[in-house]
This record gives structure tokens, sequence and C-alpha cells, in this order.
């Protein structure tokens, strides 16, 4: 396999020696750059891990210096990128997904992507190779998040995103061409397309973490064929499992990607995105620079893009007021909101994100018992103010919010509309008294109590938890207090609660989300102990589906049980405020994890003579 594929590199790396001159792709205006403020800094080019994981700022570097079989516009669709590469599902039983990367798809130092590169993501996401019951946690340092030295180096761990579907590939993904793997899942795999996506590139770790050369830079052909000699050790140690091979693998997949500053090897940078990192100044700025081998669908027209530090919200107006920046989503407030008001020639779009926040209910141990009595819960869902809590809190920050009537699909969803118009959720909009009172007398209820955890440190927590307090004492509820600063630890513990008010963060778009949050006997987040075995029978046809409208149709008929259920009350999406500087065209912001950063290849210079951010 490598001699071939070598084959095929050399000659991708000769054509890109001759563009050695070249500063950015043809779409690329010369000399345009664009400045984007970030609440957090870049500290690894390997987003995938836990310390990865740890910043946003490092998944949206990624998301600029990658690509893959496909992503999520601003309106939930899938969109899929060929120019990447194709998927196919070659067998429905066992479920095997072919994934193929297209011809020509290179990193930026002209090396192919292809099979080496998606057995090597497998290995890092799928948690399959890693030393069966060892703990990690023993050999992190609190203080800056990464592994300590100590770690052991004879035990194979990968650090990944395990989690996300590739931990149903339990049998080693089976190398059909140079750019091709098939993936078997132990089960069927709603997000399939974009499970298996290329991370960091394989020939570099492999020459890195076994010792083996990088050839002469200076010689194409050389780099090429050593690069080639990498991936194919990688290869053979990861589908022979060499124990003796894999610990230093995973152990540089882990952690030789985190940088305080911008690292002296640059191989620890290459790209297969739009973009690459070419400065780093820690905790201040990243730059990010058009990549000169990039030849896909996502060309940016942007030369250079620099991603700028700025946690405090009014600080990130002020930079954008003074030209420092030319995008910014700050957390929005009241004085942030009339601070941007005051900015010239920039455009203001508030909106909403995929994360919102809800009241749920305890089915079942919680901490007074009497949820378990279906009328107590819809009293008690009568006497909440969703209304009031929406008009006083989020209105001042999103004039034309709305309330969130659905716990399955998100506003701008296909299917959103049509779904809370026959939901049962209108039942709720309006605080009923009486009906609440009604539904009491018919349970023989007196005075119930209702203790609510909730996060004592977040203000609006502390606000919505007063409004619906006063609201149902109305119809005769006492409730109580059971806030704690350790609130999201306390999520499903018997007897310590009876609801909770929290976020649901879906920034992680899926159907399987369904079967984490509601299935009966989900472990990872069925906090509240609902049982339904109808709705059961639809997430598991949610989870066997490949059909995009028979998988709305499904999550609209699961949403009508958990509204006749009286399972709790979303309430509002979080909401967000996004300015654009008057110098750029084409900034979107989506309610996804990526937010503006979506579609950054399809920014453009107002003008283009445009004067840097």
């Amino acid at each position: 396999m490598a001699r071939r594929a070598a084959g095929a590199g050399l000659a991708a790396a000769l054509a890109l020696a001759g563009l050695a001159g070249c500063s950015a792709p043809p779409t690329t205006v010369e000399g345009s750059t664009v400045a984007v403020a970030v609440a957090t800094p870049f500290t690894s080019a390997n987003a995938s891990t836990s310390y990865g994981r740890s910043s946003p700022t490092n998944a949206d570097v990624a998301y600029l210096t990658g690509t893959g079989f496909g992503y999520y516009d601003d309106h939930y669709a899938l969109v899929e990128d060929e120019s990447f590469g194709t998927t196919e599902v070659v067998s429905e039983s066992p479920f095997t997904v072919r994934y193929t990367v297209a011809d020509g798809v290179t990193w930026s130092d002209g090396v192919p992507v292809d099979a080496a590169d998606l057995l090597l993501a497998w290995a890092g996401n799928s948690g399959v190779l890693n030393a069966p019951g060892f703990d990690d946690t023993d050999y992190v340092d609190p203080s800056t998040g990464g592994y300590t030295d100590d770690f052991p180096r004879d035990v194979v761990f990968f650090d990944g995103a395990i989690g996300n579907g590739l931990q149903l590939a339990t049998g080693t993904p089976r190398i059909v061409s140079d750019r091709a793997v098939e993936v078997t899942y132990d089960d069927f795999l709603p997000t399939w397309r974009l499970a298996l996506q290329p991370g960091v590139a394989a020939h570099v770790v492999a020459q890195h973490a076994l010792g083996l050369p990088a050839g002469d830079p200076d010689d194409p052909a050389s780099a090429l064929d050593a690069a080639m000699t990498a991936k194919a050790a990688l290869v053979a140690a990861v589908v022979g499992r060499d124990a003796a091979e894999l610990p230093a693998v995973s152990r540089f997949w882990n952690s030789a990607y985190n940088f305080a500053a911008m690292p002296d090897d640059p191989s620890l940078l290459v790209a297969s995105g739009p973009y690459r990192v070419t400065a780093l100044v820690p905790n201040e700025s990243v730059t990010l620079t058009a990549n000169p081998a990039y030849h896909g669908d996502r060309e940016p027209a942007f030369e250079t893009m620099t991603l700028r530090v700025s946690p405090d919200p009014l600080e990130t107006v002020q930079l954008l007021a003074s030209g420092a920046v030319d995008i910014v989503t700050p957390q929005p407030g009241g004085d942030v909101l009339r601070a941007l008001a005051a900015v010239s020639g920039v455009e203001v779009v508030t909106g909403s994100e995929g994360t919102f926040e809800h009241l749920d209910l305890q089915f079942a141990e919680s901490r007074s018992g009497l949820f378990d009595d279906p009328l107590i819960r819809e009293a008690f869902l009568k006497a909440v103010p969703r209304q009031q809590i929406l008009d006083e809190l989020i209105v001042p920050l999103q004039e034309d919010a709305e309330l969130l009537d659905s716990f399955t699909l998100r506003p701008g969803a296909d299917g959103y509309a049509d779904t809370i118009a026959a939901n049962g959720s209108g039942d709720y909009a309006r605080v009923d008294i009486p009906g609440a009172i009604a539904l009491l007398d018919e349970a023989g209820a007196r005075e119930p109590r209702v203790c609510i955890l909730y996060d004592p440190a977040n203000p609006r927590r502390v606000a919505e938890f007063t409004l619906i307090r006063d609201s149902a004492a109305l119809a005769g509820f006492r409730v109580t207090d059971c806030s704690n600063t350790e609130w999201d630890g306390l999520l499903g513990i018997a007897g310590q609660y009876d609801a909770a008010l929290f976020a649901w963060d879906t920034t992680r778009l899926g159907p399987t989300a369904a079967s984490a949050v509601f299935h009966s006997d989900s472990p990872l987040a069925n906090f509240s102990r609902y049982s339904s075995p109808a709705v059961d029978r639809l997430i598991d046809q949610v989870d066997a589906s490949d059909d995009p409208a028979e998988v709305t149709r499904l999550l609209a008929e699961i949403d009508e049980r958990l509204w006749s259920d009286a399972y709790g009350v979303p309430l509002f999406a979080y909401p967000t405020v996004t300015a654009v500087s008057d110098r750029v065209t084409g900034v979107t912001r989506s309610p996804l994890g990526r937010g503006v950063f979506w579609n950054a290849w399809e920014w453009a210079p107002a003008v283009e003579t445009a004067p840097p951010g």
C-alpha cells in the first residue's frame, strides 16, 4: 500500500513544488485580512483530546485548518464535501461504511491525505486500542489540564473524543485502497457520514513517535518517500495492535500538539483545510494564512485571519469600535448592546444558539416524591411563568426572542414550526393558576413542596427561580431552594431535589441526543428518571433511521408525548449577538458549535483594498 501511495503522492508533491511562490489559493484576495474576537486562547492543534477540548478556540482553529467529508450549515442541514471525499454504506448488516478521500487532497506539506490518516483518527477517537481499565485521571496536572511527565510509557491510551460514534467501531477498519477504509459499526449510527474525519497528520505522528526520519525538506521526493514510509509504519502498528509501538504513538497524539507558544517544529502545524496556523502569541492571538496546497470547495477569500483573544464582552466591543477586529460575538447583556449601538460602521444581529434553558421534573426518587403523580406535575407546569421569564430576562437582549416550544427540535430546523403547532406546548404558553389549583384539588395535594436545584452563582437562574417560586405560590405550591454551587454533580442523584433548572448544549447536532436524554435506560443524561415504553420505541426508530424526514417526524412524535407526560418545560434558546464591520461581507452565524466560523471561506472583503482589521 505504501509503495502505491508514494507514487501518487510524489506527483502531488512535485505539483505543489511548482506552487511554492503562490501565497494563497486562486480565489484569495491578495493582502486581505480579517480579525475575529474570541473568548478563549488557542492552546492545542489537536482539538480531539481532553486538553484540546478545554478551549472552544481550538475547535474553531481545527475547523478552519482541517477538512472532512462534510459539515452542518446554519440551518442544521448536512453539507457533504465531495471535494474532500465520499462516504458510502456498503453493508446494512453488519453496518459498514466506506470512507474515501478524493484524489489530489493533500496536507499543506504536499503529503497525501489518505487511509493512514483515517486509521489514525479511528485509533484516537474510538478508544478501542486503549489499555482496558486504565484510568488517566491520576496523571492529569491540575494546574494545566495536560498530562504529567510520569504518565506510564508502556500504556496505550488515546485521550480522544470517545462517544461521538467511533466507539461503536470495535473492529479495526479495513484498508481497501490507498485512500479508502471500510468501518464496521456494531450498531447503526445515524451520524455515520461525519463519524470519521482526519485530525492530525499520520506521517507527522509516526515520524516523531516512532523516531523515523523526515527526509530532506529541500527535496520533495525525499520528504515524500519518508512520509509514506512513516504512514506505513503507523498502519502496521495500528492494524497489528502493536503493544511496543502504540504507547509512544498515543502519548505523542495526546500531548505533542499542546502549545504554550509557536512550536519550533513546523510539521506540527501541517494542515489539510483552507487555512494553516502561521503565528501565535500566547493568550493574545493566533494568525491563520490561506493554505496554498488546499484546492477544495472551501477556498477562502481572505488571505489572513487573526483570532484575537478577548474574554471581556465590553473590551470586545471596544476592539470592534477601534477597528482592531472586524467580527465580534460577545456574551449579550444590556450594557453590551448599548455599547454596540454606539459603534458606527457595523451591523448588529441578535439571535439564538443551540444551547437552551429548561426546567425538568423528577419522575421518581425526588426529594418530596410528589412528581410521580402526573396531576401534580401538570399543575406545577401550569404555574411556571414561561412568558414572564422570557419577557424579563431574554427579550431585553433579543427583541424577537420567542418561547422555545420543543424538547427535540430547535427553531429554524426542518419541522419545528409544524411540531410546535401540534405538540401541546400551547397549553403551557401562559400561566394558568385556576387550572393548576383544580388539578391539585383532584390529586388531593395540599401545599405541595417543590425544591428546585440550580446554580446560585448564575444571576439569570436566580431570577428564574424567584419568578417560578412566586408564581407557583399563587396555586398553593411551596417552592424551596435546593441551589448548590456543585449543582451539576447532583443531577440525577436520588432525594436531592424535585425539579432542576439548567441548560442542554445541543451544538453537537445529532438525533442520538434524544436517546441520551429521554430513553428509559440511558445512563448518560436521563437525570429525570423518565420512563416511557412508547418513547423508547420511537427513539429506537430514530436511532435506526437514515431518512431526515422520518427522523423529524419521529422527533415530533416524541416531543408530543413529552408534553403530554408533563416531562418539564423548555424555556428559551440562549440569546446571541453578532456584530460585523462593513469592511466584511458574507458573515452569518450558525446556532451550532462553530458559530460565525461555519462558513468562513465565504467571507470576503467589501472591497479588494479593504484596510486590515
